[in-house]
């Protein structure tokens, strides 16, 4: 299957009235505070602005599913992926892990949690201490885990360094002596050294060429059959999303605005910003091409970020003064949940 133009078969048929979510996400908000200097404020020109990074988010991730976000740079994606994990604080809202608030969570339970869920991270170099072997990185995660004993430690740090694709030379080299590949393979091994049930890989893609893109997401989906994981995957590009997920949501401006199963969405897009984005994306089949959508304008700053519908600033179907007085609902249609004025 060619990553770049094949579809991927949806590994599950949910039924969500009888299937509970691994991970619930309800009504979710991440705000930072932009802060001026002293000395601007006592000139009277700038007060603390609040950024809306994430601004509502409500999603359910389901056990064993890829659940694949996607948006353009700047809407939310990553604060959205680190607020799950409580690796930055929610401003509002909770996340349900087992039906559990993790929000509420005592450090004792919050350290249960960090070994069912894990991250993989963009930037594999940034996320890896550069004055560490492998040996040593994988080791403190196993440490974590509470395996103490050296020789156990060995056994599993070879079987990390198989899974991955790399070997057991290569435990007593330090970072900056890997290819990307190599060092984003660190990453998951990491990751997996703390046996998790939850994984959110956070455009674990975007830095790689394309070749190695290929091999890391199948490396990815061989490790879900084999461990039974499940994914939050994050990415802005399209042609990855459609091979990897089962299931896809489309973000703006800290909002989702659709979400539906990846061969629905891709097949039959409900709101104007996702048609816009599929629009995008490069085909060799001319049948496949679709009719190339030119959104006008730049997306709004999350500092002040316009009222009703937040895409309508950009938006070539705009009905009017609804789209931008009023935030339109949630709605229903089949397999896909869009929030677009056009479908209620």
């Amino acid at each position: 299957m060619n990553l770049l133009l094949g579809e991927k078969n949806i590994k599950l048929d949910l039924n969500q009235k009888k299937v509970s979510p691994l991970v619930s996400i309800n009504n979710v908000k991440k705000h930072y505070v932009n802060k001026v200097s002293l000395l601007e404020k006592w000139l009277g020109k700038e007060e603390d602005k609040v950024v809306h990074a994430v601004d509502g988010v409500n999603l359910n991730i389901f056990p064993g599913e890829t659940l694949g976000i996607v948006g353009e740079s700047g809407c939310g994606k990553s604060s959205l992926g680190r607020t799950i994990l409580r690796l930055h604080d929610a401003t509002e809202g909770e996340v349900l892990y087992n039906n559990e608030n993790i929000f509420d969570y005592n450090p004792k339970q919050m350290k249960d949690f960090k070994k069912k869920a894990q991250i993989i991270f963009q930037n594999p170099y940034a996320s890896l201490n550069p004055r560490k072997t492998v040996r040593s990185i994988l080791s403190i995660a196993l440490l974590n885990r509470g395996i103490n004993d050296l020789h156990q430690q060995e056994e599993e740090m070879m079987k990390l360094v198989n899974r991955v694709g790399l070997s057991y030379r290569h435990l007593d080299n330090y970072p900056h002596q890997f290819s990307g590949g190599q060092r984003q393979r660190i990453g998951i091994g990491r990751a997996l050294a703390m046996q998790p049930e939850f994984i959110v890989a956070d455009e674990p893609v975007s830095a790689l060429d394309v070749s190695v893109q290929a091999q890391i997401i199948n490396l990815l989906e061989e490790l879900q059959e084999e461990l039974n994981l499940t994914y939050l995957f994050i990415a802005h590009d399209l042609s990855v999303v459609n091979y990897i997920s089962d299931r896809v949501a489309v973000m703006y401006l800290g909002k989702i605005v659709e979400i539906g199963k990846t061969e629905d969405l891709f097949k039959n897009p409900l709101h104007p910003y996702t048609r816009a984005l599929l629009s995008a994306v490069p085909s060799l089949d001319k049948k496949q091409r679709r009719e190339r959508i030119l959104l006008k304008g730049s997306v709004p700053t999350p500092l002040n970020p316009p009222s009703g519908c937040r895409f309508h600033t950009r938006c070539p179907v705009k009905i009017g003064r609804i789209c931008e007085e009023v935030n339109p609902e949630w709605t229903e249609r089949g397999n896909q949940g869009v929030a677009c004025h056009l479908h209620e």
